[in-house]
């Protein structure tokens, strides 16, 4: 390759490094969080309505539906979660995966904790809280109700009394909460749950009134403060659902600028995500629906609202009307997602993990991990098993690539000849070096080949270690106890030596080196040592350089992807360095240096030349720039001069 090829390589070479990495520190940008005195100003639960479906115009049951203060509840300062939670009588959830309590008062289900998930990997650490009540600083509930159309009707609300038929659900026990509006309509809500995180919920009315209604039952998940979300543009994290057949995806900060957004659908889902944990609406898959981001910010408080809307529907007198619609609250796992999908017919609901624009190639991966890790019981080893994998099943395009690289090792110092013959003629350089790799059987792009195959599958498996809930707190060995986060060790402390903690810098965490992202710069070093060197010294220098940028791009990288890493490079260098053997290419410190221009203008003044890693015969395009001019007949006049002296 010439100068002009040489640097839009490096400069391919800077781009990919810029995309794979650049925005960890260039484009995250976490949520400001709300100040805890602003949150403690809130005097009130200010909840958005109940939805309207389609615009504001044209569905009936519109204004009612966006009355700010329909729904409001009556509370009068914010209390702690302990506090809220005794302030009203309860019906207690009891289920293998999680714990918690749905408030007779206004029938929420605003208590939810999951028992396999703790906040850190301490089996012992405080288990995960995903749901709060209303009124804490940090509230976050699911709630469903009606909306009427065209008459001023009683309908329940946030301080309505239910009455329960039991005092403890469970898989096995559902249960209905009841209320009278003493105008002739009775309400029922039945609530179950089955063995994980999937409620049913069950809104039936019943009309005696002596007239007939319309009314249309809806279905809300409320977040009040903007919760901390990683700050990657490779993660979402906020408003979420599928409507209308199309991911819907938007950020916090996108609905605080637009406040509503409205997706007519048929079925679907909608909520609220976090990296690992969600809350969804899932309606009826069958039935018409609008699904609404809402964001109002009263009382200096910001306040995120998902939520659907059944179109409204006649109850006669004297008759019924019943809806059933779903709500997931727990952890994102990936089966169990697959699962309810294809169980209840919900479109795209595995989507709710962030598998990317890859999808296609980022799950496939992921479910060959978690099957890995069935049979052996270590994500860390399923890891190596799966790059082993992925080399064998590239290995014939790997297998050329190194072959050429091994040529193109051999071929360095004629190219480097021809570069001094015709340096100032591009064209005619060009010629002969491309006479050069077609006669030698090089090909100076398929080394690029085996870096090519690899950033997918790294980037593939980034996405699954950061956004997958069974990477988190996966253990390898020794010091790794949670491969989805980085190598704990760091040079700060001597890697463990020293009485402190990995400490958190900021910016500048790319100074806490571990054991491991050292490790993997080490293979990439030794792994570029039998690489091609660029003839350009400050070329080569550049490239020596970045092992040491890696190392440090790495190191707070999730420890599974920098074992991944170096586990890769350890395979490919055994890989390239058999090849090399076969080849009959030496390798190591001393092959790698280039005849310097000053050694070839000696070769060119009779002087000895530089010595040939080997006896390849010169070529004819070498043997052609050797004989051009009075400089190639000095250099064959050296190269006899040499032979003279060995045969002495």
């Amino acid at each position: 390759m010439d100068g002009d090829n040489q640097r839009n390589l490096l400069l391919a070479i800077a781009l990919s490094v810029a995309i794979l990495f650049g925005f960890q520190f260039f484009f995250a940008s976490p949520e400001k969080q709300q100040p805890a005195q602003q949150q403690a100003s809130e005097q009130a639960d200010m909840q958005p309505a109940a939805p309207a479906s389609g615009s504001t115009a044209d569905h009936p049951a519109s204004t009612q539906a966006l009355d700010a203060t329909a729904r409001a509840g009556s509370i009068e300062k914010l209390q702690s979660r302990e506090q809220a939670l005794k302030a009203g009588p309860r019906i207690m959830i009891e289920t293998p995966t999680v714990t918690g309590s749905i408030s007779l008062v206004g029938a929420r289900l605003d208590d939810l904790v999951l028992k396999r998930y703790h906040d850190t990997v301490d089996p012992k650490s405080p288990n995960i809280v995903l749901l709060n009540p209303s009124g804490t600083a940090d509230s976050y509930f699911a709630d469903f109700g009606w909306t009427a159309v065209g008459k001023s009707v009683d309908l329940p609300g946030p301080d309505t009394r239910w009455q329960a038929d039991n005092q403890t659900l469970t898989p096995s026990t559902p249960v209905t909460l009841t209320w009278d509006n003493g105008q002739g309509l009775t309400f029922e809500q039945t609530y179950a749950v089955d063995d994980n995180y999937m409620f049913t919920v069950t809104q039936k009315v019943k009309n005696a009134s002596g007239q007939e209604l319309q009314l249309a039952p809806f279905g809300l998940v409320s977040r009040s403060g903007t919760p901390p979300t990683s700050g990657y543009y490779l993660l979402h994290e906020g408003l979420i659902g599928v409507m209308g057949d199309t991911l819907k995806e938007v950020a916090y900060k996108k609905l605080r600028e637009e406040s509503t957004i409205s997706y007519p659908s048929t079925g679907g889902w909608i909520g609220i995500t976090d990296k690992y944990w969600m809350a969804t609406l899932v309606p009826d898959q069958q039935s018409a629906v609008t699904g609404r981001f809402v964001y109002s910010d009263k009382s200096g408080i910001n306040k995120y609202q998902a939520d659907f809307l059944y179109d409204a529907k006649t109850v006669p007198a004297g008759g019924s009307l019943q809806s059933t619609s779903r709500l997931f609250a727990g952890a994102k796992r990936v089966n169990l997602l697959d699962q309810y999908r294809d169980e209840y017919g919900i479109n795209k609901f595995d989507r709710a993990v962030d598998f990317g624009w890859f999808y296609f190639l980022t799950k496939p991966i992921f479910l060959a991990l978690h099957w890995l890790h069935s049979v052996v019981g270590n994500f860390g080893i399923a890891i190596m098993i799966l790059t082993l994998g992925v080399k064998l099943l590239f290995f014939p395009l790997a297998n050329k690539s190194y072959k050429s690289m091994a040529k193109m090792r051999k071929l360095q110092p004629q190219i480097m000849q021809l570069r001094e013959r015709f340096g100032d003629d591009k064209q005619r350089l060009n010629q002969e070096v491309m006479a050069l790799y077609k006669k030698e059987g090089a090909n100076p792009i398929s080394g690029c080949l085996p870096v090519v195959v690899q950033i997918p599958v790294f980037f593939s498996l980034y996405k699954v270690l950061f956004v997958t809930i069974e990477m988190r707190h996966a253990p390898f060995f020794g010091w790794i106890h949670d491969l989805s986060a980085p190598d704990p060790t760091t040079v700060l402390n001597l890697f463990g030596a020293l009485p402190w903690d990995r400490p958190e810098l900021g910016a500048l965490n790319v100074l806490n080196l571990g054991v491991w992202p050292l490790i993997m710069g080490t293979t990439m070093f030794l792994q570029q040592r039998l690489n091609p060197q660029p003839a350009d010294p400050v070329q080569a220098k550049l490239f020596m350089f970045m092992p040491i940028m890696f190392t440090f791009l790495l190191a707070h990288f999730p420890a599974g992807l920098v074992i991944y890493w170096s586990w890769n490079n350890t395979l490919s260098m055994t890989q390239q360095a058999i090849i090399m053997k076969r080849q009959g290419v030496p390798f190591g410190g001393k092959q790698n240096m280039l005849p310097t221009k000053a050694g070839t203008r000696a070769a060119s003044k009779g002087g000895k030349p530089p010595a040939k890693p080997d006896d390849t015969p010169p070529t004819p395009a070498l043997q052609a720039a050797n004989d051009s001019g009075n400089g190639g007949k000095a250099a064959k006049k050296g190269g006899r001069s040499r032979g003279r002296n060995k045969s002495r």
